[in-house]
């Protein structure tokens, strides 16, 4: 919330005073100020959510006692990694399994940097 906050007072109000001048509703004012304003921290916390969304593990393991629930229904790749590091012992395949879920949070990082060029704007920058 801080982040956003902060990011909703980094708008220029000259931004919003133009748009008043040129007669944009509130709608218009969000739509074309607000938002294009805010693509950084959206892009942001995309990112982060998709790390946070692969890294899940602590509140499946509280709830299913590191089992992955009733017939793996839960089973993360977390959780599959730390079931064969600590309770299987084995450390070489949970090793894999770490590099796999660093490259695929790597993929979708860049994949969301890439594509992040024709959504995000950033006020600074010149084309």
């Amino acid at each position: 919330m801080i982040l956003w906050l902060a990011g909703l007072q980094g708008v220029p109000q000259h931004l919003y005073e133009a748009a008043d001048l040129d007669g944009a509703n509130p709608w218009h004012r969000f739509r074309h100020v607000t938002l294009p304003m805010l693509t950084p921290y959206i892009l942001f916390n995309l990112i982060m959510g998709t790390i946070g969304w692969i890294q899940r593990f602590t509140d499946i393991y509280v709830m299913t006692n590191g089992s992955g629930g009733p017939l793996d229904s839960t089973m993360v790749p977390v959780l599959y990694l730390f079931n064969n590091a600590f309770q299987y012992f084995k450390m070489g395949y949970a090793s894999a399994w770490a590099w796999l879920i660093f490259l695929v949070i790597l993929i979708l990082t860049a994949v969301n940097l890439y594509a992040s060029k024709r959504w995000v704007y950033y006020e600074g920058d010149r084309k």
